[in-house]
């Protein structure tokens, strides 16, 4: 196994760096809820992921994707190298780490725990996904479920036996969750008897566990056996794959069947399948249909369901930023290691070629590598530590930062999606030619990360939110102001950062004054026409703003034994500002005025 300064995972340095010295996580400990937690924990924490990662989960990604789960009669079936991870996974502790005791946990900081867990994404993205999906799904039985729900379903999937899924889209509703028809029928015992089908559903079958726990989206009919239309009619399920048996296992088969697998160009590794809920395959209790039990009040199901919808939010940005930094550590060693050609002014052909890495060219590619994936995992981790502020500050902080969290989710999620792709596509270019073949890794990379823009709301739709709902939360936007405010000001007194330092302010406020003018058009269409340029503009702002706190602290440290690191945090930090966030003026003159060419083209242009 390699050691922490040799991994092609992700810089444990990077990690260390943002969790303790920008984001100070060790203070955390202060608090009751961390209270037996301190610097030396949260790196024994670390220090487990980082060994699982590397032990249990990079070996076989390779493998997976070029052997995926396969549908082998009514079952799924998987290498059993998943199996095997997953076990040592659970074994660690590692599905329960933020739980408390009582839950088998160790009270780890979510933010800790989503930094261990980037390295195991970083590994095997698609085996890790039933560990993020079982712990999400988890998460929200035990805010919303009963007792008894949480004891007979989510304790054992944090015990590892038993894992869970998340059942929303239809294929003929897609993101629309509006429409979509699954039912579920009152029974006179308090169940319901659900019928419908579930597309896209991850981890949806697979012999990687005992049972799974499904939680799906369903509307219940009204006394004329119509469903109501719009969001207001759907409840949430738990529809287990098995009913829990008395003893605390698995018990008789629920009526759900896997009706197909969908063939993906990445993330192969994780099962992704068509679901039948209620076709009479099985007939639980002596008829058809599945059997579900509601979570909470009919209704509200969407409600629950956006606790474990922004988890897998958060959730796939970390994973995107992870695939993104390990492509780029391996175009990294690369460019070291292979030479190729000659420098401009090396005119005697008999000279040695130099290094891949000399070329001016490949840096440029390699620091935008580094600026969009080291920007990116700042970005999910700053995220997640108000996660830990919304459940461990006081009353008010907490509230400070949930705001501030909603108004930042669809920007956690769909940046690293956006530029963790763009990092990998060009590792790729920095391997020439062997970066196209499946001799070498990053085309893998690329595939996986490519289903992220995607997965969990796409960048379309996470912009009509940040533009059409979030940004009017003006609390959480004067919060935003202030924090970026208080890093110009504190950059402005540091003469190498005070040209960035303008520049934030600069884009800052003309983000400002565009979201203004938007949100003068009374027409809805027209302002939410070209919502991905906000999108874009507002997350470069973003993640400018977190790169120039970093450079901050970097300034600091540059003259002591560690100053290779910060002087690249400061050449990245650089190059974000010279070479990226000149883009923003770009999408938001696209803004201010509404561009109405695509809002304008008609369909049959469209040759």
């Amino acid at each position: 196994m390699p050691d922490a300064l040799n991994s092609l995972l992700l810089s444990r340095r990077d990690v260390e760096f943002l969790l303790f010295e920008w984001l100070d996580v060790a203070r955390l400990s202060e608090r009751a809820e961390f209270a037996e937690h301190s610097r030396q924990t949260f790196d024994a924490a670390l220090d487990i992921y980082f060994e699982i990662a590397h032990a249990e989960f990079a070996p076989h990604n390779k493998k997976v994707d070029r052997q995926p789960p396969q549908l082998v009669g009514e079952n799924v079936e998987s290498i059993p190298e998943q199996r095997a991870a997953l076990r040592s996974f659970a074994e660690a502790g590692l599905l329960a780490a933020c739980q408390k005791e009582t839950l088998g946990g160790m009270s780890l900081p979510y933010v800790v725990e989503r930094a261990g867990l980037a390295f195991v994404l970083a590994a095997c993205p698609t085996t890790a996904a039933y560990a993020f999906l079982t712990i999400a799904n988890a998460n929200l039985l035990l805010t919303y479920g009963t007792p008894s729900q949480i004891e007979r379903f989510a304790r054992p999937m944090l015990e590892g036996k038993w894992t869970g899924t998340m059942c929303l889209s239809e294929p003929h509703a897609g993101s629309s969750l509006a429409d979509i028809t699954s039912r579920a029928e009152r029974q006179s015992d308090g169940s319901y008897r659900l019928t419908g089908n579930k597309m896209w559903i991850s981890g949806g079958d697979h012999d990687l566990a005992d049972n799974i726990v499904h939680l799906v989206l369903a509307k219940v009919p009204d006394e004329r056996g119509a469903l109501r239309p719009g969001v207001g009619g759907i409840s949430l399920f738990i529809v287990p794959k098995y009913t829990p048996g008395t003893d605390g296992q698995r018990g008789e088969r629920n009526d759900v069947v896997v009706a197909g697998l969908n063939h993906k160009m990445g993330y192969r590794g994780t099962s992704n399948c068509l679901l039948n809920f209620g076709e009479g395959r099985y007939r639980p209790g002596g008829q058809a249909g599945a059997i579900g039990e509601l979570i909470g009040e009919e209704g509200r199901g969407l409600a629950y369901m956006f606790q474990m919808m922004n988890e897998a939010r958060i959730t796939v940005g970390l994973g995107a930023a992870a695939i993104g930094y390990t492509g780029y550590l391996h175009a990294v060693d690369y460019a070291r290691n292979r030479k190729q050609g000659r420098l401009p002014g090396q005119r005697n052909p008999e000279s040695p070629p130099v290094r891949l890495i000399d070329h001016a060219d490949v840096r440029r590619m390699l620091l935008a590598q580094k600026s969009f994936v080291e920007g990116a995992l700042a970005l999910v981790l700053f995220s997640a530590m108000l996660v830990d502020e919304v459940h461990t500050a006081s009353d008010a902080e907490a509230q400070r930062a949930r705001q501030l969290l909603e108004l930042l989710t669809p920007i956690t999620k769909s940046w690293p999606s956006k530029w963790g792709l763009a990092a990998n596509d060009l590792a790729i270019q920095v391997h020439g030619g062997y970066g196209y073949t499946q001799d070498y890794n990053v085309e893998q990379f690329y595939r996986d990360n490519r289903l992220n823009p995607i997965h969990e709301g796409t960048f379309g739709i996470q912009a009509i939110d940040l533009l059409g709902r979030k940004v009017g939360a003006a609390d959480a936007m004067a919060d935003l102001a202030d924090r970026i405010g208080h890093t110009v000001t504190q950059a402005s007194a540091v003469p190498e950062l005070a040209e960035e330092a303008a520049a934030l302010r600069d884009a800052w406020s003309r983000v400002l004054k565009t979201t203004r003018s938007l949100q003068a058009i009374p027409d809805a269409t027209l302002r939410l026409a070209n919502a991905s340029c906000y999108l874009d503009a507002f997350g470069h702002v973003v993640v400018a703003w977190l790169w120039l706190d970093q450079a901050v602290i970097a300034t600091r440290r540059i003259e002591g034994t560690d100053a290779a690191f910060y002087r690249g945090k400061l050449a990245a930090c650089r190059y974000f500002y010279r070479w990226e966030l000149p883009r923003v003026d770009r999408w938001l003159g696209l803004l201010d005025p509404v561009e109405r060419t695509p809002l304008d083209t008609a369909d049959e242009w469209f040759a």
